[in-house]
């Protein structure tokens, strides 16, 4: 058994113990096998064969730095070979170091490249891209990332009820934006569970006078969640989603984006996050005084069943 198949493999050298270079190189070759590639793809395909179990751990724009090339080229990449953008790219290359071909936290050992402090570095990135849009963007709600905010936050402080979709990775960034929201919003409704339960919550939200749906949509995207969303279109919904990138393969109103951590071997969503709160922000500024009475009356319910512990 290779260590490819056991799930135990070291990426502190190449070819990983147990795997040979040809097995690897022979691996990423059948992606691009039959694929009329230009020059700048077979580029990044020569980076990515003598590099790849660093390169599967790479931003795109990282991997576009080291492999000498744009980053909109190595997007380009990616969907010529099929996939919707660089991370589904990513999470296939995964397996041919990683050994599991779910891309699971738990096959990559302890020690591995790359260094905790380039995780957090990574963040820090992403936090600086959404902070610089924030600066630069403008209030205008159509092409500047703070009006944006503003005016979804606005339509969605109106909207009553308002159901918040989330599905596997998504739903813990929906519960701590329910949570949250709850304190200003007097009715909040977070759909974290497939199947017929989110069908229902749909339905019923919309009979109660629901105009929008929020959805939080992160890598890998759930095809429940895009058929939800889908759905809730042809219910009369307006569709908001809380994305990773720009340009969605899915049906939405509304995109508000923020990159994902994508340097250890499962994402990591600080950007995201970081604008849900925002989001929240927004709408506690467009109804300040139900904010206000909301606060108290949350503050006042606190004190008296003592649900935290004294400061």
């Amino acid at each position: 058994m290779t260590a490819a198949a056991s799930g135990v493999v070291d990426h502190g050298v190449w070819p990983p113990r147990g795997l040979e270079v040809g097995e690897v190189v022979d691996g990423l070759e059948r992606l691009v096998q039959g694929r009329r590639l230009s020059p700048v793809q077979r580029r990044i395909v020569d980076y990515l064969n003598g590099h790849l179990p660093d390169a599967v751990f790479l931003s795109s724009v990282e991997l576009a730095e080291r492999a000498g090339v744009s980053q909109p080229s190595v997007t380009r990449f990616a969907t010529a070979l099929g996939f919707a953008g660089y991370p589904e790219l990513r999470h296939a290359l995964r397996p041919l170091v990683v050994g599991d071909a779910a891309g699971r936290c738990e096959t990559r050992p302890e020690g591995a490249a790359p260094r905790p402090h380039e995780v957090i570095d990574d963040e820090i990135r992403n936090l600086t891209a959404i902070r610089d849009r924030l600066a630069n963007g403008g209030n205008d709600a159509r092409s500047g990332l703070p009006g944006r905010i503003g005016w979804l936050g606005a339509a969605l402080a109106a909207c009553e009820p308002l159901p918040v979709l989330g599905l596997r990775v998504s739903s813990g960034l929906v519960t701590t934006f329910a949570y949250y929201a709850r304190r200003i919003h007097p009715d909040v409704r977070p759909l974290v569970h497939g199947g017929s339960e989110l069908t229902d919550g749909l339905h019923a939200a919309r009979r109660a006078g629901s105009e929008w749906l929020l959805a939080v949509v992160l890598p890998r995207y759930p095809a429940e969640a895009v058929h939800a969303l889908e759905y809730a279109a042809k219910l009369g919904y307006r569709t908001a989603v809380l994305a990773d990138r720009a340009e969605v393969p899915f049906p939405a109103d509304v995109v508000l984006h923020a990159p994902v951590g994508e340097r250890a071997v499962c994402d990591s969503h600080a950007a995201p996050l970081a604008l849900a709160m925002l989001l929240v922000e927004a709408m506690a500024d467009a109804a300040p005084l139900r904010t206000r009475a909301r606060l108290e009356e949350h503050g006042r319910m606190t004190g008296e069943t003592g649900a935290f512990l004294p400061p």
